[in-house]
């Protein structure tokens, strides 16, 4: 079986989904499937992926047709049995028109341009939908990563539940609990000027995150003489300035650390570091950080909403992301009680150990022989 997966994703900075991406084709290779694999990208790259399996280049066509006319040319050429499309994006449906003989999977990671257009670009929200109406029937599997996600396709695309699966994601095995907290902390205030006890928020800051709640219940918090200080790790999105207007009414400049993106070295000492990850996410198609917080043993606060429940189980507390009282007496009971902090760093690890990339990798790969027999 010759699998094609686009994996142009990762070669960007990666967050996310081009996280789940690499980790997925990582652990393929690991288990002994570098030869039928073929990723195909857009530019060459270095990166020690590439050397393991075929590595196709998508030759420039002229006129913006790289991508049109590109990937379905280069999956022909390629003799592809199986294409997985990682993620759905308006510009890459030539695939499901031109090789109409090659089965598809795709990942649908969430429906988010569907359920709140108003946090996405209008082009998003005139494209996304309607391509995605398109090529639902010309997919063999769809992979949705939580049960919410794969009720939402059967509620609001008419998807057969018959053709989706469920495979949920896991953290990397480099999220972890990690020793001498001192050289850690001497690090994180070499790098980030971060010199206090924190809490931690990873995300991009985009309208759907729910950073202004965070920032007045943080307000708030600050109310009780709690001295901590809130860092916030991710790169500027779209709709992002009110993020900032709000810092500035509250006065909290001195107390929020922006540091954009931060590689995975220094991501997993941030968690490590932290004693509380706070995510009032308002959607998610799975949500990932929280589940990498509670690998490294960070207590987590999240929303009841969406998939977050399926990834947080009983480990966190959950609450009303639009509740900012809940989200401040939460943060407030958990850092001032040292005992409960434990006791949710204990969960939180057992929590986060019952999801695998072994098991993630096995079930999609059995969607491709399982989309091959279709």
């Amino acid at each position: 079986m010759n699998v094609g997966i686009l994996s142009w994703m990762i070669d960007k900075k990666r967050t996310g989904v081009n996280n789940y991406l690499y980790n997925l084709i990582k652990n393929m290779i690991n288990n002994g499937k570098a030869d039928e694999i073929s990723l195909i990208h857009y530019e060459r790259s270095d990166d020690p992926i590439y050397s393991q399996v075929n590595d196709i280049i998508i030759p420039e066509k002229p006129l913006k047709l790289t991508s049109a006319i590109g990937i379905p040319q280069a999956v022909k050429n390629a003799d592809i049995d199986i294409l997985h499309i990682p993620v759905h994006w308006y510009n890459q449906i030539t695939p499901f028109v031109l090789n109409r003989e090659i089965k598809k999977v795709l990942t649908l990671h969430d429906l988010t341009p569907i359920l709140f257009p108003e946090m996405h670009t209008r082009e998003t929200n005139l494209t996304w939908k309607s391509s995605l109406k398109f090529i639902k029937n010309r997919t063999n599997v769809m992979i949705c990563d939580s049960i919410s996600t794969k009720n939402d396709c059967i509620k609001l695309l008419n998807i057969p539940e018959k053709r989706l699966r469920v495979i949920p994601l896991s953290a990397d095995e480099q999220y972890k609990p990690l020793k001498n907290k001192k050289q850690i902390h001497d690090e994180l205030k070499q790098e980030y000027n971060i010199d206090t006890p924190f809490i931690l928020f990873v995300g991009t800051l985009e309208k759907r995150k729910n950073v202004p709640t965070l920032l007045k219940s943080f307000y708030k918090l600050k109310k009780c003489k709690i001295e901590h200080k809130l860092v916030i790790v991710g790169g500027k999105g779209w709709k992002y300035t009110k993020i900032f207007d709000l810092i500035e009414e509250l006065n909290l400049k001195d107390d929020v650390i922006f540091t954009d993106y931060v590689t995975d070295e220094y991501l997993v000492k941030l968690y490590n570091a932290a004693d509380l990850f706070v995510y009032p996410s308002l959607y998610e198609g799975f949500g990932l950080p929280p589940l990498e917080a509670m690998a490294c043993g960070c207590p987590v606060i999240t929303s009841n909403t969406s998939s977050l429940p399926e990834v947080v189980g009983d480990a966190g507390i959950m609450i009303d992301p639009n509740d900012i009282d809940s989200l401040t007496e939460s943060m407030h009971k958990i850092l001032t009680d040292n005992e409960l902090r434990k006791e949710m760093s204990r969960k939180s690890l057992e929590r986060a150990g019952m999801f695998s990339w072994k098991k993630t990798t096995k079930e999609t790969w059995d969607v491709y022989e399982d989309a091959l027999k279709d």
